[in-house]
């Protein structure tokens, strides 16, 4: 047994409460290796093993295999061990090490499971479709607020260019977020700003006046909320613009403004050219950063927060840059806005591996860029094939708890990447099969403007050009395809909050297939990301909850019996 591969912990998403008298456990062990794995636990109070629980593997990366169990006791009080068979040898995995019998007071130990531990994302966010605007962008639908200059809609964007796009525009095509069937809007920052982007805000309190005004925002909220979608605003804490009130004082006065210590700046007086002054990114002299450790900072961003979603009823935030602040930050914010509103969403952009902001202390939610990038690599560029993509999925799944995951934007491109469709070399295919990815597997699906009816860009700001809506210039086709795949996610539950467990991962075929199964339920997704027409026994997939005699395609309607089906170039199945 490889026993340098075998790791738990009592805490995190190794163990979590998923009931008021259940825990999930996990364990990680070399992939391969195991005959079985199974817990042993008891109440931590007893002193002796009590049940016992066969662990199956929940997922499996390139190195390692997952397995899980959930375990149940009325005292909510857990004492537990593990017995690894690796047909060679039969070891107890314990706190303490590895033995060949089990010893006393060697347990891990989850000491009782709290109400308050049963922490997870707002409900309605797990598994919701989401779609993106960058307002500059959507629709113009009041000519009269555009900014001087402005130019045709259909021009190329520079960085600088304007395109009249404001929330009355949104107002306007609304009828296109509802008859796409999405649940969640998200808008890019909406506040005074001199950019076409707005990530530079000069006032917090004011919505920029080339999109509208406050007014314009209710008539937007009112209109998402008798609809059933919710809205969620971007919030750019990290920074702020050079024309914010507090640097413009501090621009004055120097180190005499009360705000001096509001930035870090290297010395007085302060220089724009360079900047002597820690920025976003770099050097960048529009954005100066914020001293958010700063308590005055502090209550200042978080009666911003606040105020937009107690007198507006926003349905949450989407935080720019949110790895570059504190953690303890973040843990006051989410108590701020929680107190407001305790469904408010909280989404944080982070870019990496984000466990750590996860834990039910700050976020609810982060941009889900590890899986976008597997998604690139697989689907768009081919990079790697169906096994690699599998064990990047895995070390996403197993570093948070379900309900986290199933609250995960994942999304295939954004404001800040090149378009998706762009990425496949125009090849609407494969992007018909990423979508199909993507709106039936775990998480919240966020649809970028324009993707769904084919919209190409290079990286920003190429990726942000206007909206197409000449029905001639759209692919009707495309549009047609994500509408049906997020009718099917209504239809079928298991799609929006199921389990995950990839069933089929065959890098010669390049065929990827993961099951879907809460409830009795289960369904399995079967992508084809190759050229050729690829055959797939049915019966050879571990069904998680049991072979099935007959299956049914969700896309088609055709029942099939369980042996062996093709999938065509590109090909998706979805049974059930």
């Amino acid at each position: 047994m490889l026993r340098e591969a075998v790791h738990h912990a009592a805490h995190g998403s190794y163990a979590y409460p998923v009931g008021l008298d259940t825990l999930r456990i996990t364990l990680r062990a070399a992939r391969g290796d195991l005959q079985r794995a199974a817990v042993l636990y008891w109440d931590r109070y007893i002193h002796a093993p009590k049940y016992t629980v066969e662990m199956s593997i929940a997922a499996e990366d390139e190195l390692f295999a997952y397995y899980q169990a959930d375990v149940r006791l009325e005292t909510k009080r857990f004492a537990y061990v593990f017995v690894l068979d690796d047909g060679r040898e039969c070891l107890f995995y314990t706190e303490k090490g590895f033995f060949p019998d089990l010893r006393p007071d060697v347990q891990f130990q989850y000491p009782y499971i709290a109400a308050a531990d049963l922490w997870e994302p707002p409900k309605w966010a797990q598994g919701a479709v989401i779609y993106q605007i960058f307002p500059e962008r959507f629709a113009n639908g009041d000519p009269a607020n555009d900014p001087p200059g402005t130019e045709a809609w259909e021009l190329p964007p520079t960085r600088t260019s304007f395109k009249g796009g404001d929330l009355k525009g949104i107002i306007q095509r609304f009828q296109h977020l509802v008859d796409l069937g999405v649940d969640v809007l998200y808008l890019t920052p909406i506040f005074a700003s001199p950019s076409n982007h707005k990530y530079d805000t000069a006032d917090y309190y004011q919505i920029d006046p080339h999109f509208g005004d406050a007014e314009t925002v209710r008539e937007l909220v009112a209109l998402c909320h008798r609809h059933g979608i919710r809205i969620i605003f971007d919030a750019v804490f990290n920074h702020c613009g050079s024309e914010f009130f507090a640097f413009q004082d501090v621009l004055r006065k120097g180190a005499k403004s009360p705000y001096a210590r509001w930035f870090n700046i290297e010395g007085f007086p302060v220089q724009t050219d360079p900047p002597n002054y820690e920025t976003f990114a770099h050097q960048v002299a529009t954005m100066p950063k914020l001293m958010t450790q700063h308590p005055e900072v502090k209550q200042y961003l978080f009666d911003v927060a606040v105020y937009w979603v107690r007198e507006f009823g926003i349905d949450g935030w989407r935080l720019d840059v949110a790895n570059e602040i504190d953690h303890q930050f973040w843990r006051e914010f989410r108590q701020a806005v929680k107190a407001v509103n305790p469904e408010a969403l909280i989404v944080g952009e982070v870019w990496h591996e984000a466990s750590d902001w996860l834990r039910g202390d700050q976020f609810d939610s982060v941009m889900n860029y590890p899986l976008q990038q597997a998604c690139y690599d697989f689907f768009a560029k081919g990079t790697i094939r169906a096994r690699s993509f599998a064990s990047r999925l895995a070390k996403v799944q197993v570093n948070h708890t379900h309900a986290v995951n199933l609250a995960m934007f994942n999304v295939l491109g954004s404001h800040d990447t090149e378009r998706f469709l762009t990425s496949c070399g125009g090849e609407v295919r494969r992007l018909a099969l990423a979508a199909a990815f993507q709106l039936t597997y775990e998480g919240s699906p966020m649809i970028y403007y324009g993707d769904e009816v084919g919209m190409v860009g290079l990286t920003d700001p190429d990726c942000r050009r206007g909206m197409v809506w000449d029905e001639e210039k759209q692919n009707r086709e495309l549009l047609s395809w994500y509408k049906q795949l997020i009718a099917l996610r209504r239809i079928h539950p298991v799609l929006r909050t199921g389990r995950t467990r990839t069933v089929w991962a065959d890098s010669i075929s390049n065929v990827y297939g993961f099951a879907r199964f809460q409830e009795g339920e289960q369904v399995v997704v079967l992508l084809n990301n190759s050229s050729q027409e690829q055959l797939v026994n049915l019966g050879d997939i571990p069904w998680p909850l049991g072979t099935p005699k007959q299956v049914r395609d969700l896309l088609t309607g055709a029942k099939l019996k369980v042996g062996e089906t093709a999938l065509p170039p590109y090909g998706v199945r979805i049974l059930t």
